[in-house]
């Protein structure tokens, strides 16, 4: 089976605009996230809108290919960027180009969930742990995910999913395991193609999360696990926060 990661990246962020250009201890974001993917994906892309993006990819020697400013998501970018390749590939990953720290470890879960032929989609989840308090349960910026026994996602929310009932929050966490999303998709090409050409709905909307796109129309989303912490970088205070870290460990 061959896979192909492509990392979305544009320089346009309203919270962090040129984020993938960001120095982290002398290297640019987006290197850093290219350099983590290629240790478990031969074939790597970074799809951008931006040319100082596409030059500096170029400048450490990585792979990049121009794509419109205008996509909905970084699907939508995923998708346009595979057709201009123009390589046959069976799967695609997609990694977010906001995660330096991603592990090929979890690179290589994701990747695990298509030795079934059935599967269609995949994505990462990781248990919160009681350690991390009930604040970071109910950060909205970190979605939620109920599963199947079929280890299939039911639905994402930035709400917590499941609420316990009958028990004070500050023990939910030692009720039941609840899951967070980890960000990283990987798409059956024919099924990338599919889910980008359905429009926006109605809980996609509501909840700005397009994975429910996929779901409400009847697609299955296959769930891979993972213990490996993420950070995402969402602003410049996040940066700060994720370099201190780095350089402790």
């Amino acid at each position: 089976m061959r896979f192909i990661a492509i990392i979305p990246a544009r320089y346009a962020s309203t919270r962090f605009p040129g984020k993938p250009l960001a120095n982290i201890n002398g290297k640019s974001m987006i290197q850093l996230v290219y350099e983590q993917v290629k240790k478990a994906v031969d074939d790597v892309w970074v799809a951008t809108d931006d040319n100082r993006i596409f030059s500096t990819v170029e400048s450490f020697g990585g792979k990049a290919v121009m794509t419109s400013s205008n996509h909905r998501s970084g699907t939508d970018r995923i998708q346009e960027a595979y057709e201009k390749i123009n390589e046959d590939f069976d799967v695609i990953i997609n990694v977010q180009g906001d995660e330096p720290f991603i592990q090929p470890e979890q690179i290589e879960e994701l990747k695990n969930c298509f030795s079934n032929s059935d599967v269609q989609l995949a994505t990462l989840v990781k248990p919160f742990r009681k350690e991390d308090g009930f604040e970071a349960l109910f950060n909205p910026n970190s979605p939620k995910v109920v599963i199947s026994k079929g280890n299939e996602a039911i639905y994402f929310s930035r709400s917590i999913i499941p609420y316990i009932r009958d028990v004070h929050h500050t023990e939910w966490l030692d009720k039941h395991i609840f899951y967070k999303h980890i960000g990283m998709y990987a798409y059956r090409v024919d099924i990338l193609k599919e889910i980008t050409q359905l429009p926006q709905s109605s809980l996609e909307k509501a909840e700005s999360l397009e994975q429910l796109r996929w779901i409400e129309n009847g697609y299955h989303i296959k769930v891979g696990y993972t213990d490996i912490e993420t950070i995402g970088i969402d602003t410049p205070e996040d940066l700060e926060k994720a370099v201190d870290w780095m350089n402790r460990i």
